[in-house]
């Protein structure tokens, strides 16, 4: 039986500055999306109808389901009818702030193209991509990219951290729409394009100049959230901030022992993972 499987990463933000509303009502904003050795693993069989397992109950496999969508979306665009049997086995926390919804529907999309030998040149998938979330389309080339627009403008970027991320999930569940809501958007200071990231750039530096312009709301109303990148910084974090609109806090650490011994300070119902 014929069968593929790809996996598909999750993403932190290195900064999201938030600049303006749209008239579309989406929002202008720029990020640095940082790809990290956190995967999901989605794979298709054929079969005589199509069916989504997915190895974890809270996500709903029948309806606003971002493969689902992916599946919708390449039918409606090639005309072809998907039968096959698709299995997600998800391991990227759910509503964290990592993307992993967009980068399950953006690996849909590469998978279906692949396994009915669809052919569709990656400006096609972008376009299907950006119908998924603002976000998706980075993970059809998951590659470091600075963002802006609704996230799907890319620029290239040198940045490269060669030091171990600690990364800490609290399992809270935090609403993109109501971050958004919550937000006022503001010009930043310094726009991350113009941040120098090539040769040996300072954290500290970094520290002083990157920002999560939604960490003042999410802090507000989660203080858990900010007690966990306190933490970071009291084990020795360079460098830690909130990816996305949260739940999930990153630390970057100066060396794997320093990042391994502050995972063991977090509590065992904690997701945690260490991107070396």
């Amino acid at each position: 039986m014929k069968e593929l499987t790809i996996k598909t990463p999750a993403k932190i933000n290195i900064g999201l500055n938030i600049i303006s509303k749209r008239e579309d009502g989406y929002h202008n904003l720029e990020t640095i999306f940082y790809p990290i050795n956190l995967w999901d693993a989605l794979t298709i069989k054929e079969d005589n109808k199509f069916a989504l397992i997915i190895n974890n109950s809270q996500l709903n496999s029948e309806h606003d389901n971002t493969i689902v969508k992916a599946k919708e979306l390449i039918s409606k665009l090639t005309g072809i009818k998907i039968n096959a049997l698709v299995t997600l086995d998800k391991r990227i926390p759910i509503g964290a702030g990592m993307g992993g919804g967009s980068s399950d529907g953006a690996a849909a999309l590469i998978l279906f193209n692949k396994f009915y030998k669809l052919n569709l040149s990656n400006e096609v998938l972008y376009s299907l991509a950006l119908k998924i979330g603002s976000d998706a389309p980075f993970f059809i080339e998951p590659k470091t990219k600075f963002g802006a627009s609704r996230g799907e403008i890319f620029e290239s970027t040198e940045l490269i951290i060669d030091k171990p991320i600690l990364i800490v999930n609290p399992g809270i569940h935090i609403s993109t729409t109501w971050a958004f809501n919550k937000i006022r958007p503001k010009m930043p200071e310094i726009h991350l394009n113009q941040i120098e990231f090539s040769g040996h750039y300072s954290l500290s530096n970094l520290k002083n100049n990157i920002v999560n312009d939604f960490e003042p709301v999410v802090f507000e109303s989660y203080p858990e959230i900010k007690e966990i990148k306190d933490k970071m910084y009291d084990l020795g974090a360079e460098l830690s901030l909130m990816t996305g609109s949260g739940s999930t806090v990153f630390g970057i650490f100066p060396d794997i022992l320093s990042a391994q011994n502050a995972s063991r300070e977090f509590p065992t119902n904690y997701f945690t993972f260490i991107n070396k």
